[in-house]
């Protein structure tokens, strides 16, 4: 941010949309829980990078496979549901920025099945990997990547989640 002050929790708008029923979705991960990990992550990437937005307002949007496919489609022109997408808005008039970060419940899944990684950790994961893109974070590079990656890690270390990348 342009001044000293650090973001606060008042400055956050988070909505949450689940859009789906899991019966074994863990407890730890309620809006209270996942505002924070938003919240979070924002005040740590600005810590250590300008950014001009004053407020921030976050959609969280938990959908199923068919419409993270049907998004995906439309958006990325990939045929596949992926795990989380991000819709960076910009900062509008009044230095809101706002994004939409909508993350696919079954294959968050499926994924830390196979990776062996908590559901509550690699979902946890994502919506920090969500955040840093709503920030303007890429990886399209390997520079873009390792920046994006160092910074997910020290978030997450934050929250007890050890380094996804390992």
């Amino acid at each position: 941010m342009n001044d000293t002050t650090a973001f606060t929790s008042e400055q956050l708008n988070f909505i949450l949309q689940n859009e789906i029923e899991m019966p074994t979705w863990p407890e730890n991960l309620n809006e209270e829980s996942l505002r924070d990990i938003v919240l979070r992550s924002l005040q740590m990437a600005l810590e250590q990078f300008e950014n001009d937005f004053k407020t921030a307002e976050i959609t969280l949007r938990i959908v199923d496979s068919a419409e993270a496919q049907q998004l995906n489609h439309q958006y990325r022109q990939k045929d596949y549901a992926t795990n989380v997408l991000t819709f960076e808005y910009g900062t509008d008039a009044t230095a809101t920025l706002r994004a939409d970060i909508v993350i696919c419940a079954p294959v968050v899944q499926r994924e830390a099945s196979e990776q062996d990684k908590s559901l509550e950790a690699h979902f946890k994961h994502l919506l920090v990997h969500g955040t840093l893109h709503a920030l303007g974070f890429d990886h399209q590079n390997d520079d873009e990547a390792t920046d994006m990656e160092s910074l997910e890690i020290e978030i997450l270390a934050q929250f007890q989640i050890k380094n996804p990348y390992l």
